[in-house]
Order: structure tokens, then C-alpha cells, then sequence
């Protein structure tokens, strides 16, 4: 039973990750933690992209809402510092942390509690806050959110990442590096622009060693709200392409669809609310490839089947 002590602070100039910058504490230590305090994760998964703006953050809510859907109990951990767009996604904007005597508790999106976020917009006084920290403070607070989170018992950890290759990527992959993730996701568009940041991605992965679980198109296509038909805005076949050309998994394609940015505003679950839509049929068809390439023979629940 998790014993409720005190709200987490909210950050100020002078907040300090504590105590993660303790100057005794290794990485080793922390990395030992992070074993420690995650001992009943089934899979973990990061999510990444080469350039901002490409929907990683979409992609990872959807999925964890599905996940959800079919299910399973899920972890969020939303890193983007700089930008952390998940609570707002997930209608839990505003929520505080708590802390037990184990660490911090994560927010749920409801009563189920099968659904847990970590997110340092939690911890934000006003959604308009800018986070100025360099580098060294920034990695002090990814390595506190893998060490100090209680998470519990979960099937997924899927771990959203700020866009491009930079220190807060290589503070997440050795944090986990003890809990063998299953590898990362990469989103991209299909624009060359966009094909080229995610080659960069994938030789990233390459050099530390993080497997590639495969790569989801977004926002290919635009899907009429009214007659279902699917224009192709951005062009499409770019992310296939690019998988093809770097011997990756492709997962899918996500097209663009109104009613899933307004769910993403509103803090609702698209998945749930708009069942057979091309956009929630790609993103269930990204998650069936996702789990047949994975080691989960646990199906997902008939409940995916429910409109």
C-alpha cells in the first residue's frame, strides 16, 4: 500500500533534482536504482524522432490508450523537459505529484489506475513555465525519474523523448540499460525534410546499441471528417521507404484526422470516443505489428473490439 506523505515541489530556479546531484551518487548507482525500482515492467519502450513537430508525443498517448484499451496497465514517462505536452494530452493537466516513502507516486488518468504518467509538467507552477536548465541539471532529472518513481506492477513503460540525438536521449538509454528495453519507436512524416532527422535517429540507435522496434509514418494523409476520404497532403510512402532503406520494421501509417487534435486538446481518449476511424484503425493496426514483433504473447482484451 502506497502511504501518501507530501506534494512534490513545484520547480523554481533554484529547485534541484535532489538528490540526484548529490555529488557521491554515480550513474552506476542511479542505474542500480532504476533496476531496482522497476522490477515488475513487462516492456519498456522509448519513443523518438529526429525533428520536433512530427506528433511523437500523439503517437505515444495513442498507443498507450490502446494499450489500455486492450487491457494492460501502462507507464508513461514523459522526458520532453522542454516541451511536455503529455498531461495536457491525457486531461491530467494540473494534477500534483505526491510522494510516499518509496518516491514519487505518478499521476493516473482515473480511478482504474491503469494508466500511471510521470511528466515534469506536473511539477510546472503555469503551462506557460520555461524550464532553462543546461544540460547537466536536465540529466540529473531524467536520472530522477528512472530512479524515484514508484511505479508498480505494469506491462508497458513507454517513454516519450524530446526530438533529435542530444544529452537527454544518452541520460535515458543508460538509465535503462540495465532493464534491457525492448528498443524504440521512431515517428516521422513523410516529407524528406522529416526522412532525414530520423536517419540520423536511426544511427543513434545503431551507436548505443538500441534496438529498433520499427517506424511509424505520421500524419499521412488527411482523413475528411465527414466522408472518411484520405488526401495526401504531406505525400506518403516516405517512412516505408526510408524502413525499407534502413532494414527497419515498418508499423504504419497514422493519417491526419480532426477529431483526434481535438481529443489531444480536450484531454480525451480518441481511441475510445471515435472506434473504426481510419486514424484509430491505423494507430490499433501500428499496435498489433508493434506486439506480433515483440515477445508479448499476452493478446490484447476484446474490449478493442467494443464500439
Amino acid at each position: 500500500m502506497v502511504v501518501y506523505t507530501q506534494h512534490a515541489k513545484h520547480l523554481s530556479r533554484d529547485f534541484e533534482p535532489a538528490p540526484i546531484l548529490a555529488k557521491h551518487r554515480s550513474l552506476q548507482a542511479i542505474m542500480s536504482e532504476s533496476s531496482s525500482i522497476l522490477p515488475e515492467v513487462g516492456h519498456v519502450i522509448l519513443i523518438l524522432s529526429g525533428k520536433g513537430g512530427v506528433g511523437k508525443s500523439t503517437v505515444t498517448t495513442q498507443l498507450a490508450l490502446s494499450l489500455v484499451r486492450g487491457g494492460k496497465k501502462v507507464g508513461v514517462l514523459d522526458v520532453d523537459l522542454c516541451g511536455p505536452s503529455i498531461p495536457r494530452m491525457l486531461g491530467i493537466e494540473g494534477h500534483d505529484i505526491h510522494q510516499c516513502s518509496e518516491g514519487w507516486v505518478p499521476v493516473y488518468t482515473d480511478s482504474s489506475q491503469r494508466l500511471a504518467v510521470m511528466s515534469i509538467g506536473f511539477l510546472l507552477q503555469n503551462r506557460d513555465d520555461a524550464v532553462v536548465w543546461r544540460g547537466p541539471k536536465k540529466n540529473a532529472m531524467i536520472k530522477q525519474f528512472l530512479s524515484d518513481v514508484v511505479w508498480g506492477p505494469l506491462d508497458y513503460l513507454l517513454v516519450d523523448t524530446p526530438p533529435g540525438t542530444s544529452d537527454e536521449h544518452i541520460s535515458v538509454v543508460e538509465g535503462l540499460r540495465t532493464l534491457s528495453p525492448d528498443g524504440a519507436i521512431l515517428v516521422t512524416t513523410p516529407q524528406g525534410v522529416a526522412l532525414a532527422d530520423v536517419r540520423r535517429e536511426v544511427t543513434f540507435c545503431r551507436k548505443t546499441k538500441l534496438p529498433l522496434l520499427g517506424i511509424v509514418e505520421n500524419m499521412s494523409g488527411f482523413v475528411c471528417p465527414h466522408c472518411s476520404e484520405c488526401t495526401n497532403v504531406f505525400s506518403t510512402g516516405g517512412g516505408e521507404l526510408l524502413a525499407r532503406e534502413c532494414t527497419v520494421p515498418f508499423l504504419g501509417r497514422v493519417p491526419l484526422d480532426p477529431r483526434l487534435t481535438q481529443s489531444l486538446e480536450e484531454g480525451k481518449s480518441f481511441v475510445d470516443a471515435f472506434v473504426g476511424t481510419p486514424a484509430q484503425k491505423a494507430v490499433e493496426k501500428v499496435l498489433q505489428k508493434l506486439l506480433q514483433d515483440s515477445n508479448d504473447d499476452s493478446p490484447l482484451s476484446s474490449e478493442q473490439d467494443k464500439t
